[in-house]
């Protein structure tokens, strides 16, 4: 017999005011699930997700949750006040014998437990909140936008530990990728409704574009139903209609369910203007070194002609944005030289939004910026040589009349994102600098900046850890390692991963003579016969095995205890299964040991 479900919405409504977000929703969650929550901007994810988790009162319906089940929810923005470090927060619903859990997730997601809250950045925040969460375990899992922050790594390190959980779980993310690796059922928020899917993120195009279609069907069905009906009661007898009131009253009925009817949200009208051509050759790196308190890059060089897609890619804190304002001539290397090409327009697109006053409107946003301006048109800016009223430029990037004058601080990450593409498209240019522009953009916005890019005559350079954007964008990869390591790669995430795992399986099966290669091949073999990625690897090992043992001694002497199973028989599950998870994780550690330790005494 199925287990009963973990959850159960029923006919929940919910309004803020105008068309109301949800209405007759009735939602089950079972053990076990997997499941992504998709809609666009705007649409109410977050909303539903926090309905979910029992933060937001419905205004209508019933939210059940079984006895004894728990549900964990992700906090997009954490409050962190009353917190010495972020290891206390962490903590804050564990016991001390708990800790070695968070140790462990906090190790996963590269976070520094140990920083106090406010000097932390709002990307260590997010992890602290996404590391709480994994280290508390709940029965189900709530997250918001969980890879946002994350290097490649680290999500890598998230999706080792979605896959193998048998919790259950709700996802809303932009990354495609990590949908569609981990997600077994749909949930589709649009104008209102929620409709289900049994599928993974894999199905959710083909789904939706069907729906659209029946949709489009059944309104071209009902505008034929009303023009036949409207011509009844124009043509029909007086007499006749007082026998057929019926047909008067369903004339109503179907144009009150045609004025009921919410249109679908269109995509943005994005558009990109290349102005001038550049020249052919756009940036060129001789030797370029740069280093802080460490290494960025060293003797790197590069040669970017017009019209290539450049990406950059690498762990947190590696880089990657030092090297992107360096090849943009932003910042001075210490040493080597950057020549940049002749004609070049660039528009910046910075993580960070700084470009962006939050206490200004978006009104404000556009016409206070010079090159926007329209002489003697205050409500006017230029747009791609074009004059344009204010409004109905951020009207094609899906802002509506309210939100003109309102406060770019009240926008959400994914609106913010709209409005800085607004700002730099309206604008011509033949270089596009993108650090993580993929952050929060909805899957549809995604997919036409992406077709935009393909159709760009410009060149463009991006940061981004979107594997899915990174393959259908970049034609050149620029795979930062640490300790100056930078290494170039022909084509997207994809084509990088492969020819890397390639060029290892031919060290690891290379004679004793180790090969050099010049900057755009792989690192340098030093005299061991290993390269530099497996030689730090080698030596990281040691206290990556140190630390597992001591994890393993401390669940050990945690379950010694003859009375847990007893007392406490979820924490010794929980505890059985992290010794298992543990003690396979030493394994692998020691096997790729001897396999790297065998391989560097092949002199």
């Amino acid at each position: 017999m199925a287990a009963p479900p973990i959850l159960t919405l029923s006919d929940i409504r919910l309004g803020f005011g105008g068309n109301p977000l949800f209405t007759g929703l009735d939602l089950v969650i079972s053990e076990g699930a997997r499941l992504c929550l998709v809609g666009r901007n705007g649409s109410g994810k977050s909303t539903l997700l926090k309905v979910i988790a029992g933060l937001v009162q419905a205004d209508e319906g019933e939210r059940f949750l079984r006895p004894r089940q728990s549900v964990g929810y992700m906090e997009q923005d954490p409050d962190l006040s009353g917190y010495e470090t972020l290891r206390d927060y962490a903590m804050t619903s564990l016991d001390a014998a708990d800790a070695y859990r968070v140790d462990m997730v906090a190790e996963g997601l590269k976070l520094d437990l140990d920083r106090a809250p406010d000097t932390a950045s709002g990307g260590e925040r997010r992890r602290a909140a996404l590391t709480k969460i994994v280290a508390e375990d709940p029965d189900l899992m709530l997250l918001d936008e969980p890879t946002n922050h994350l290097d490649v790594e680290a999500i890598a390190w998230l999706e080792d530990h979605l896959r193998t959980t048998r919790k259950a779980f709700v996802l809303i993310s932009h990354d495609r990728t990590f949908l569609r690796t981990l997600t077994k059922g749909i949930i589709w928020v649009d104008r209102g409704l929620v409709r289900q899917h049994p599928k993974g993120f894999e199905a959710f195009e083909d789904w939706r574009d069907k729906m659209f279609d029946e949709e489009d069907q059944q309104r071209h069905k009902l505008n034929r139903l009303i023009k036949a009906e409207g011509r009844w009661a124009v043509e029909g007898i007086s007499a006749r209609r007082k026998r057929n009131q019926g047909r008067v009253r369903r004339l109503a009925d179907l144009r009150a369910e045609k004025a009921g009817q919410i249109k679908r949200t269109g995509t943005a009208a994005m558009a990109l203007d290349t102005g001038p051509k550049s020249g052919k050759l756009v940036v060129e790196a001789i030797g370029v070194s740069k280093a802080y308190d460490k290494p960025i890059v060293q003797n790197f060089d590069l040669r970017v002609m017009r019209g290539e897609r450049i990406a950059l890619v690498g762990p947190n804190g590696v880089g990657k944005t030092t090297l992107l304002n360096i090849l943009t001539g932003q910042t001075e290397p210490d040493s080597g030289t950057i020549k940049l090409g002749t004609n070049l327009v660039s528009a910046i697109f910075d993580q960070n939004r700084a470009q962006l006053d939050p206490t200004a409107s978006l009104w404000d946003t556009l016409t206070m910026d010079k090159e926007l301006g329209v002489s003697g048109k205050n409500d006017q800016i230029m747009v791609r040589g074009n004059p344009k009223h204010v409004v109905g430029y951020l009207k094609e990037f899906l802002f509506d009349d309210n939100q003109a004058r309102g406060p770019v601080s009240a926008l959400s990450g994914g609106e913010k994102a709209r409005l800085l593409l607004a700002r730099i498209m309206a604008k011509p240019s033949n270089l596009l600098i993108l650090d993580e522009p993929t952050n929060d953009l909805d899957v549809e916005t995604l997919d036409l900046l992406q077709e935009i890019l393909d159709g760009y005559d410009g060149s463009v350079i991006l940061v981004s850890h979107d594997r899915d954007f990174l393959d259908l964008v970049a034609t050149t990869t620029i795979a930062m390692e640490g300790d100056g390591n930078a290494t170039v790669y022909a084509g997207g995430w994809s084509d990088y991963r492969s020819q890397r795992k390639e060029i290892l399986g031919q060290v690891a099966k290379a004679p004793k003579k180790a090969k050099k290669t010049d900057a755009k091949g792989v690192a340098e073999l030093d005299q061991s016969g290993l390269n530099f990625t497996q030689k730090h690897r080698l030596e990281e090992l040691p206290s990556v095995m140190e630390r597992l043992e001591a994890e393993i001694a401390k669940l050990q002497e945690f379950m010694s205890d003859p009375e847990l199973f007893t007392k406490e028989p979820i924490k010794f599950q929980k505890a059985t299964d992290a010794l298992i998870e543990r003690q396979a994780a030493l394994d692998a550690a020691e096997e790729e040991w001897l396999e790297l330790e065998a391989l560097a005494e092949e002199t």
